[in-house]
């Protein structure tokens, strides 16, 4: 599966838009994490745990996206985004989206 944030793939030509494709993650910390993470900010500088569950959080929502375009019959993905938000002051969302296509070699 190709997932670009272009809106064509380089050598291949769109034969097919097949529509809009998501993938969504919620995810919180542990109480252990958001403690760890509050001692760390009171010196400043980088919160790593909190770095470590952002990046985990698109990971894992890139790959639901990916699963949904596969289950639409694309076999790529173009123009793919990220949005985030918070939801109450302990979770965290990730929202992946772009729409899935069906492309060919030029």
């Amino acid at each position: 599966m190709i997932v670009t944030t272009t809106e064509n793939v380089a050598g291949h030509k769109t034969v097919e838009a097949l529509g809009q494709v998501f993938g969504v993650v919620v995810r919180s910390r542990s109480i252990g994490g958001n403690l760890a993470a509050a001692i760390r900010s009171i010196g400043g500088g980088e919160i790593k745990e909190y770095t470590a569950l952002v990046e985990e959080t698109r990971r894992h929502a890139i790959d639901r996206l990916v699963t949904n375009a596969t289950a639409m019959g694309a076999n790529a993905v173009v123009m793919m985004r990220f949005d985030s938000g918070e939801i109450g002051q302990t979770m965290s969302e990730v929202v992946a989206y772009g729409t899935a296509v069906r492309v060919e070699t030029e």
